[in-house]
């Protein structure tokens, strides 16, 4: 496959100026990054969704700086010629900005993220400010953020109202002013982010929140159904059915197993005759 021309932030800024959409994949190992790179995405999201996803937990919250770390790395080496987008996770952004820092510096250096990923709106902006000012691309995240789920009140839809729709812009204008090349807009009405769009210079990547964003962004377990088969999202296609190819597969290797037809004769080694005859004469 031919390597592509890496992505830039000012190649992403760009395709907003020229119209073109930004296609935004989740992943979180060596395989989904090498396919995703290879199926032509823009950029890769190394989110801390890998807690529902790969991990087993039921939300966010128990990812680690160190989980981030690990499974970023993984990501860079399979997509070496893609755009990685790493997150912050649960509460590594909240305390000082040395803690900050040390938080950053760790994606970048140690998981080889390009940019990093932090939720929140205008309470954040300084935070953002400090870290674009040390030299690293940030992502912003608005309307539902999952960090905070359990003081939003669980997975609802945002930006129903005319109140949660101007906080929504102030929020999304405050990442901007503090230097985020992008925002990520989960969960929002089609309207509010259509708004955003246009009132923002910098791009908008939408999850749930209509076609008219910038950017879309769907976790590689999603899209493909890999994994256990869980209640279906409106804001989810389906694209490929992996999960029950697997699993299909994988029963047909236990019933052969259990058949004592696998490993068959294609499957199997032998000894010349003559070693055979050494080792085990007659007996055999």
């Amino acid at each position: 496959m031919e390597q592509r021309k890496p992505l830039t932030t000012a190649k992403i800024k760009k395709m907003k100026m020229d119209g073109v959409p930004l296609a935004v994949v989740t992943a979180y190992d060596y395989p989904s990054a090498r396919l995703a790179e290879e199926a032509g995405v823009d950029v890769i999201l190394v989110g801390d969704s890998l807690g529902n996803v790969v991990l087993g937990y039921d939300s966010t919250l128990p990812v680690t700086l160190d989980d981030i770390v690990y499974h970023t790395r993984a990501v860079v080496r399979g997509a070496g010629s893609t755009f990685v987008v790493a997150d912050l996770p649960f509460l590594t952004y909240h305390g000082s900005i040395d803690s900050t820092m040390r938080a950053v510096a760790r994606l970048m250096q140690e998981g080889g993220a390009k940019a990093v990923k932090l939720e929140g709106g205008a309470e954040v902006a300084p935070v953002v400010e400090a870290i674009v000012k040390a030299g690293v691309p940030v992502v912003g995240h608005i309307g539902l953020t999952p960090q905070s789920v359990h003081q939003i009140g669980g997975y609802r839809v945002q930006g129903r109202s005319s109140e949660q729709a101007e906080k929504l812009l102030a929020d999304a204008k405050a990442l901007e002013q503090a230097g985020a090349f992008a925002i990520v807009v989960e969960l929002v009405t089609d309207e509010l982010a259509e708004w955003l769009t246009k009132q923002l210079s910098i791009t908008t990547i939408g999850i749930g929140a209509g076609a008219t964003c910038d950017g879309q962004v769907l976790v590689f377990h999603d899209l493909l159904q890999y994994g256990p088969e869980s209640v279906p999202r409106k804001f989810v296609k389906t694209y490929a059915n992996l999960g029950e190819t697997i699993r299909t597969g994988i029963g047909e290797y236990v019933k052969e197993v259990k058949a004592r037809s696998f490993p068959g004769p294609d499957h199997t080694f032998h000894m010349d005759n003559d070693v055979v005859q050494y080792l085990y004469g007659d007996k055999g």
